[in-house]
């Protein structure tokens, strides 16, 4: 096995202790002076946003940009990217959950790029940014805080997929577990069976390697222990290891890709307006069957990791939680399309057994039919 990725990317600083998010203005000031906070609407709701700006370095000039909510689209980072050029932005920082991470990071990433948005994510070549991206995650959760990747939908197309540049990558990640305090039960199981997809797809993905192996296992440990827990009491001690684990499986996905979990969630959340984790969590075990014999003995050391069998334990964690499919006895009106994407998709194509169109319309077929 090869001990590293070819191209191994990581952030160069991480900091996670309980509050350490009121330090964010004072941590982007050494950035300069001119800054674009993005958050979404429960953190300002909240409280959060008035105790950051309170606590700030007074030479900080501000500008806030609120998500309204949903999957992130091309049509809002472009009103963000407007935004952040006429505030003429020297670093920008995201506060919130997965959409708010992955907007702040194309804002940052592609604000001095002189193409639409489109463009980058049809696939034109994405120049280095020089603007400086400070993440703090509001749920456990995407991992997004730790990777190089954004999603995004052309609500036109109704084209799910992402774009990615080393240059994207966090200057600074804030882990602070008070962030996690009054999540609804409903984000904490979604996002937290998003990590916990992420965790196992990375480690078994073709791309895997001994080193994400060691941030999989050890994320997927930190998930599977505390996610029931925090579900019940967001407030609670555990909430630390749970965004912990979400974190190590960001690096691990960042550096090892993922599976056919990812290649199936994203044209059907797009299609179904589906929040990403319940599409992977409804996905995840019917993937499960399918890499089985693939997986080999990393199937067996999940097992051990999760306290039983890998499979038994994701249903049981699915029945804790009361998901149940969004798909099921729905119709895929452009199913060609569908399959097309997940086979183009680069998680499909790291997944360890090898995805044909025949094998993506019998997961369909599992996963619409239920």
């Amino acid at each position: 096995m090869k001990i590293l990725p070819n191209e191994l990317i990581l952030p160069p600083r991480t900091t996670f202790r309980k509050g350490a998010v009121l330090d964010l203005l004072k941590e982007c000031a050494v950035f300069g002076k001119r800054g674009l906070l993005i958050h979404g609407q429960s953190f300002a709701a909240g409280g959060a946003l008035q105790k950051i700006a309170e606590a700030g370095a007074s030479s900080v000039s501000v500008k806030t940009w609120q998500h309204t909510g949903g999957e992130p689209t091309l049509d809002h980072l472009e009103h963000v990217l407007s935004v952040a050029r006429e505030h003429r932005a020297e670093w920008v920082a995201g506060v919130g959950g997965g959409s708010v991470i992955d907007l702040a990071k194309a804002c940052a990433g592609l604000m001095n790029a002189q193409l639409s948005a489109v463009a980058y994510h049809d696939g034109a070549r994405i120049p280095s940014s020089g603007i400086p991206f400070v993440v703090a995650p509001t749920t456990a959760g995407t991992g997004s805080e730790a990777t190089i990747v954004c999603v995004l939908t052309n609500s036109r197309t109704n084209v799910k997929k992402s774009f990615r540049h080393p240059s994207f990558m966090a200057r600074l990640i804030i882990l602070d577990p008070d962030l996690l305090a009054g999540s609804p039960p409903g984000v904490i199981a979604n996002s937290g069976m998003d990590a916990f997809t992420q965790a196992i797809e990375s480690y078994v993905s073709t791309g895997s390697n001994w080193m994400t192996d060691q941030f999989c296992l050890k994320g997927l440990a930190l998930i599977a222990s505390s996610i029931e827990v925090v579900f019940n009491d967001s407030r609670c001690d555990k909430a630390g290891d749970l965004l912990m684990g979400s974190y190590l499986a960001g690096l691990a996905l960042s550096n090892a890709r993922l599976g056919v979990v990812h290649g199936l969630a994203h044209p059907l959340g797009a299609r179904f307006d589906v929040p990403h984790g319940l599409a992977c969590a409804v996905c995840l075990p019917h993937a499960i069957e399918f890499n089985r014999e693939a997986m080999g003995i990393k199937y067996t050391i999940m097992s051990e990791t999760v306290g039983g069998d890998l499979l038994s334990a994701t249903k049981r964690l699915m029945e804790s939680f009361e998901i149940r499919s969004p798909f099921a006895g729905k119709t895929i009106a452009d199913m060609d399309k569908v399959i097309e994407e997940t086979l183009a998709s680069g998680s499909t194509s790291a997944n360890p057994r090898k995805v044909s169109a025949t094998d993506v319309e019998y997961l369909l077929d599992r996963i619409f039919n239920l």
